[in-house]
């Protein structure tokens, strides 16, 4: 029993320009960091397999998923800007495709007991993306993806998605607002990119009191984010009690990122990192699962996924 490393080269072959914060480079950075400190000999190393249509329909209309094939499969060179920020090549469509499949691997092994828990190094990234629309460098919304087909295939009634990427995940909160099954929670700085996150948004329907905001202002850092989950996080999950745990694990909250103005260290990715597994310990026998979001200075993300992965353990 190990972490599992859930990585494909297709990853590297989304191609967003030269230019771009997501970039193919921000995982051979990791994968360097990894392989330096020898610690990439503890992990469990798995290639994932495509995710299917049927797989991105749990989420996205099918004809969303086949516009988003249709404009990459006609690019014969270079880039398309689906947005100012969204960037798609020829190679992004399977890219995605596999990016999901990453989760559906992890959830499998996780669930089958293959593997104590599992790190998702794919990209494009995922949380984000609306149902019916691509932003934010992410096309297809992963972590959801991966919450409906944790209680589509093993049944289970009740999901937990901690969401640490610096921006707020206004993909997954809208993909589970009126879902009372999915207890949603972001600490994200506020206001920023994508303008979302206000604390007083809880949910609607039977989603109401499901979706946990903790805007974090500019300059904040490690002991606010701890202060965070025992104050707000850890009483929401206790009433909660999920099954499943899944992480947006975005490192672009570090200090030294340049898309934002949060000052967490490695330090302070190693203490959520300990929380997380903790609510895992005590409630979902477990079962956790941490998917790759942004973090976009190089030498910062390949240390914070190290002090990450060192923590999985």
């Amino acid at each position: 029993m190990a972490t599992a490393l859930i990585y494909h080269p297709i990853f590297l072959k989304h191609n967003t320009g030269p230019h771009h914060p997501e970039r193919a480079s921000r995982l051979q950075s990791i994968l360097r960091k990894l392989e330096k400190s020898k610690l990439i000999d503890k992990l469990k190393f798995i290639e994932p397999e495509s995710a299917s249509i049927d797989d991105i329909t749990l989420v996205h209309p099918k004809d969303y998923v086949l516009s988003i094939k249709d404009i990459c499969f006609k690019i014969t060179s270079g880039t398309i800007n689906l947005d100012p920020d969204t960037v798609v090549s020829k190679e992004s469509f399977e890219a995605a495709l596999f990016s999901v499949g990453s989760v559906i691997k992890g959830i499998d092994l996780v669930f089958n007991k293959e593997v104590d828990n599992a790190f998702c190094m794919g990209r494009p990234p995922g949380h984000h993306a609306r149902p019916n629309q691509a932003m934010g460098f992410c096309l297809f919304n992963n972590i959801a993806i991966g919450a409906r087909y944790i209680q589509e295939k093993y049944k289970l009634n009740r999901i937990l998605i901690i969401d640490w990427d610096v921006h707020h995940g206004n993909g997954t909160e809208e993909i589970f607002y009126k879902d009372g099954s999915i207890l949603y929670i972001s600490l994200h700085q506020y206001p920023h990119y994508p303008g979302t996150g206000k604390k007083e948004d809880t949910g609607e329907g039977k989603g109401k009191g499901f979706n946990l905001n903790v805007p974090m202002g500019a300059g904040v850092g490690d002991d606010e984010y701890i202060k965070a989950f025992q104050d707000k996080i850890n009483p929401k999950v206790k009433d909660f009690k999920p099954e499943f745990v899944l992480i947006s694990a975005g490192f672009d909250g570090h200090k030294d990122d340049p898309l934002s103005s949060i000052n967490l260290t490695e330090k302070g990715y190693s203490e959520m990192t300990k929380m997380v597994k903790e609510i895992a310990k005590t409630y979902s026998n477990n079962r956790i699962i941490s998917i790759l979001e942004g973090g976009y200075n190089l030498l910062s993300l390949a240390n914070s996924v190290y002090s990450h992965l060192d923590n999985m353990g």
